[in-house]
């Protein structure tokens, strides 16, 4: 008897296998491209990381929290919106301001995934808890910071607020800096406390009824020094993301027309800070100072 031999492919039958199966592959992996990329309903990038843009601005219908609160005639928001520039501030400058951070974020930080650092009030993020750094470390905040940070600090907040101002036609003089103004380091780590549980939706004007217009700026790059972490304004059926880019600027009315959230860090270490504006006076704060 013959030995049984298995029947041998013809090169057309191994060509369509091959060909099958990178199709399946493809297919395998456009998929999971697609999940990752609607992560959160995310259906539109409003800017990208890639992109320098001169300014990007989307008009919304303002939302009635304002109407709650004492109106500043000039001021308080008619027109809402968000908008976005990555012209304002440079990116060598905001590589200066993240150093500032980097030095104040040294002498603590969260135990979990999300540190704050207030220069105004002094708060700093310890283990599970927060310090106040200037009574905290007392004279060894002289060697950490100097004059050129803090005016280096003032220069950014002017720019910004110059910003804001002119997209929303107001007065500059009409804004107010107000709390909390802050920066925040975020990362993989696991969450700790409610404070390092950053990726909740939220409104400013909900949460701070002092904000009237909220900005960030952003101190490091998307899908380079960190994944996840994008911004996303969330509307029905169509969530719209910011890519962080070093030096880019987002800005827009603090009302529920903008409810946000932050998506959650993947990995590497996402520096930002956030910058409020009030149009009540009775809610402003002084610019941090050099003592």
């Amino acid at each position: 008897n013959k030995k049984e031999r298995a029947p041998q492919e013809t090169p057309r039958e191994t060509w369509l296998r091959t060909v099958g199966l990178g199709a399946g592959l493809v297919l395998a992996a456009f998929l999971l491209w697609s999940s990752l990329g609607t992560e959160d309903g995310v259906t539109e990038v409003l800017a990208h990381r890639g992109e320098v843009l001169a300014g990007r601005f989307i008009e919304v219908p303002c939302s009635e929290d304002y109407d709650g609160h004492r109106r500043f005639e000039g001021c308080t928001p008619r027109k809402c919106g968000r908008g976005v520039t990555d012209i304002v501030i440079t990116r060598e400058e905001a590589q200066r301001i993240r150093s500032i951070a980097e030095k104040g974020f040294s002498l603590g930080g969260s135990d979990g995934g999300a540190s704050i650092l207030d220069l105004h009030s002094g708060a700093l993020s310890v283990g599970k808890h927060f310090v106040n750094l200037y009574r905290y470390f007392g004279d060894k905040i002289q060697n950490i910071f100097s004059e050129e940070d803090f005016q280096l600090y003032r220069g950014v907040r002017q720019k910004v607020q110059l910003t804001i101002a002119k997209a929303f036609g107001i007065s500059v003089s009409s804004l107010y800096l107000t709390k909390p103004t802050f920066f925040s380091r975020m990362n993989s780590s696991e969450a700790r406390t409610a404070h390092d549980e950053y990726w909740h939706a939220h409104v400013d004007k909900v949460t701070y009824g002092s904000f009237d217009y909220t900005s960030l700026l952003y101190l490091s790059d998307y899908l380079e020094d960190f994944g996840g972490g994008r911004f996303v304004f969330m509307e029905e059926g169509a969530n719209k993301t910011v890519e962080p880019r070093a030096g880019r600027v987002s800005f827009f009315t603090s009302g529920s027309e903008n409810l946000h959230r932050v998506e959650k860090v993947h990995w590497g270490t996402r520096y930002a800070i956030t910058i409020a504006f009030t149009c009540n006076p009775d809610h402003s704060i002084e610019d941090p100072a050099f003592t």
